[in-house]
């Protein structure tokens, strides 16, 4: 039986960033105590995590790096669980794909050689509908993926390399016995806790608002970060502990598709 949640000490990967400080927090209102993960924990962009609710007694911040397998083991010692949130978002970032594979093995591999059982991974929407072939009308599900070769094609590095990231966490997950949920979100918007701008609300909105050229034809899902952090912890507890918001985010060893 698992244990309840204020007995749990958890690993939030990135917990700094846009969706790892709203999962931080959502977890810290639920009573975990938790680890964030930070290149620089000193940095002051970090600073806005210890303001959180419950932060003075229930959170600390460890130096490690996904590229770096040492690190990981000493920020998933003793923990229940993982959540690997951090994750480059620009295309023209020279680690995207590093992280993408060797950053994945590392966090499941330290995972488990840490005796931790069950790893949630933030995937993203776009390893599901970057594929030309896909019926735009077609319900998208946990069997569909956007196609590698296309990716190549359009250079959508950031697909090409969430799409690779989740199979490779699958694969990974798998061979070493770890229990692994996958949640799925589409473009996430909403409030931002920490006091910097980050990346991607940059790329999503910010470009818009000061004009483009040319503008995309395309219909785009959105979703709430905060709803997405939420995810992340219904699709990590037990099923007895879900109440009935739950059928957004349903439990099971696979993806939850998040819109």
């Amino acid at each position: 039986m698992a244990k309840p949640a204020g007995e749990q000490l958890v690993c939030v990967t990135g917990g700094g960033g846009f969706i790892g400080s709203s999962l931080v927090m959502e977890l810290l209102q639920r009573g975990y105590t938790v680890r964030s993960t930070a290149r620089n924990p000193e940095d002051r962009k970090n600073a806005h995590l210890h303001s959180l609710d419950g932060a003075q007694e229930r959170l600390s911040l460890c130096r490690a790096d996904v590229l770096d397998y040492t690190s990981l083991c000493f920020a998933f010692s003793s923990c229940d669980g993982v959540f690997h949130v951090a994750f480059p978002v620009s295309d023209n970032d020279p680690e995207l794909m590093a992280v993408a594979i060797d950053g994945t093995k590392n966090v499941i591999n330290a995972a488990a050689d840490m005796g931790v059982q069950r790893v949630v991974f933030t995937s993203s929407y776009g390893a599901v509908h970057t594929n030309p072939n896909r019926n735009p009308d077609q319900v998208v599900d946990e069997s569909c993926w956007s196609d590698l070769e296309f990716c190549l094609k359009i250079k959508n590095f950031y697909c090409y390399a969430k799409t690779v990231a989740e199979k490779t966490a699958m694969e990974e997950a798998s061979r070493r016995g770890i229990h692994l949920l996958v949640v799925v979100p589409s473009l996430t918007l909403g409030e931002m806790l920490q006091p910097k701008l980050n990346l991607g609300i940059e790329l999503l909105i910010v470009s818009y608002m000061k004009g483009k050229k040319a503008y995309p034809n395309t219909v785009s899902g959105y979703v709430d970060v905060q709803d997405v952090a939420r995810a992340h912890v219904l699709v990590y507890e037990p099923p007895l502990r879900m109440d009935a918001t739950s059928a957004l985010a349903q439990w099971y060893t696979g993806r939850s598709l998040f819109k």
